[in-house]
C-alpha cells in the first residue's frame, strides 16, 4: 500500500493545540491530530468520518459528542487521535443519505445498510497499523466503546479500553440500542 504523508503543522482547536499530519492512501486522506510530546502510553481514538454527525451536529447517532470527548481527553492526557475517512461506516456520503432515509421508513442502522448491499459495518483498520509504527508506538490506551475495534488494531498492545459514555437523546435512542444489542458496543 502506497502512503503518502504531509508535514507536521500546528493546530490550536478549542480543546488545546496539537500538532496535525496527513496521510493519503489512494483517494483517502486521513488526519491525525496529537499532542506533543506523545506519552510513553498515549491515549487513542480511532475516529472514523461522520459528516452529518462531526460537522452538522446530528442527532441521530453519538459520533461528534464521541469526537469532542476524545479531543478533549487526548489534549488533557496526551495522545492521538486518528481520523479515518471511512463515512457511514465506509459506505461513503451517498449511501449514507439513503441508509437515513430507509430508517426514517422503519428500518434500523444494520437493516438499511443491508437493504443497501452492504455489511452492517464496512470499515477496515490497515491505516491505523501503518500510523502505529510510523510514530512507533507499541501501547495504548484505546478510547473506545467496540470490541471489533479493538480486535482489529493488530501489532500494537491495548493496556485499557476507556469507555466514551454518551447520555442517548430522542433521536439516537434506537440507533445506540442497536449498536449495543446487535453490534456488540459496550455502552
Amino acid at each position: 500500500m502506497e502512503i503518502k504523508v504531509s508535514e507536521v503543522a500546528n493546530l490550536p482547536t478549542r480543546y488545546g493545540t496539537f500538532k496535525i499530519q496527513c496521510f493519503a492512501q489512494d483517494c483517502k486522506e486521513h488526519l491525525v491530530l496529537f499532542t506533543d510530546p506523545l506519552p510513553e502510553i498515549p491515549v487513542v481514538r480511532v475516529h472514523s468520518e461522520c459528516l452529518t454527525g462531526d460537522v452538522l451536529g446530528s442527532l441521530k447517532c453519538d459520533c461528534g459528542e464521541q469526537l469532542e470527548r476524545a479531543l478533549s481527553t487526548i489534549a488533557e492526557e496526551g495522545g492521538l487521535l486518528i481520523y479515518l475517512r471511512q463515512e457511514g461506516r465506509n459506505i461513503g456520503l451517498l449511501n449514507k443519505v439513503n441508509a437515513y432515509a430507509l430508517q426514517d421508513r422503519g428500518l434500523d442502522t444494520i437493516e438499511a445498510n443491508h437493504q443497501l448491499g452492504f455489511s452492517a459495518d464496512e470499515r477496515t483498520y490497515e491505516m491505523v497499523e501503518f500510523i502505529m509504527e510510523f510514530y512507533n508506538i507499541k501501547k495504548i490506551r484505546l478510547l473506545t466503546n467496540n470490541p471489533k475495534k479493538m480486535e482489529s488494531l493488530k501489532g500494537v498492545q491495548i493496556i485499557e479500553r476507556i469507555p466514551i459514555t454518551i447520555e442517548p437523546n430522542p433521536h439516537n435512542r434506537g440507533y445506540l440500542k442497536v449498536k449495543r444489542e446487535k453490534m456488540g458496543h459496550l455502552l
